[in-house]
């Protein structure tokens, strides 16, 4: 699909030049944009692009291996979730977004400084580059937009929006947390800060 490679960020911006990335690729891109949802709908779509998983109803499974395995660690992970069996884009979203290829991505994008530690928002820098990112042209309009931008209306459908897998209690403790700074934030206290996170609804489930 051409989206494997990244493109320079080199010169574009002066604030944060010796701690950004030079390049940013793809799946990069889709975590600044969307968090782990994110990547895992542009793996899909990349997967299926290729022949190698049919996705029906918000269920995904492997129909046939690829010639080479594929290069980027997120699609070899949601190839691997999905070997033996199908799992519906819930149990994939969990299972994606708390293994080592995402945490990866987390910690180089909060080291670079394009996303907050604590709450994986967009700094400034971030902003910026998401921003060049989306108007270089160099990537689908459905990194930045999520799956409403999908020109394959049937994959769009089959796809559905994947939504976040219920909260567990650590989640819960997260959540309350946040919006207490929230809640602090609106009374006084300096908050902001875009979250590089995206939620829908709707997905099936195991």
């Amino acid at each position: 699909m051409g989206m494997e490679g990244g493109i320079p960020m080199r010169g574009i911006f002066r604030r944060s030049a010796d701690a950004a990335p030079q390049t940013l690729d793809l799946y990069d891109i889709a975590y600044l944009s969307g968090a782990p949802q994110r990547m895992m709908e542009v793996a899909l779509v990349a997967l299926h692009e290729r022949g190698v998983m049919r996705i029906r109803l918000s269920r995904v499974r492997v129909v046939g291996e690829p010639a080479d395995q594929p290069a980027h660690p997120v699609e070899r992970a949601v190839l691997a979730l999905c070997r033996r069996r199908s799992r519906s884009t819930i149990s994939l979203l969990g299972a994606v977004e708390i293994g080592p290829e995402v945490e990866e991505i987390h910690r180089r994008m909060v080291s670079s400084g394009l996303i907050t530690p604590r709450r994986a928002r967009l700094t400034r820098a971030g902003r910026q580059h998401l921003e060049a990112a989306e108007q270089s042209g160099a990537y689908p309009a459905y990194v930045f937009e999520g799956l409403a931008a999908l020109p394959d209306n049937a994959l769009r459908y089959h796809i559905g929006e994947v939504i976040e897998p219920p909260l567990t209690l650590g989640r819960r403790l997260i959540r309350l947390g946040e919006a207490l700074d929230d809640w602090g934030a609106g009374h006084g206290h300096d908050g902001g800060g875009h979250s590089c996170g995206g939620g829908g609804g709707g997905g099936g489930s195991d």
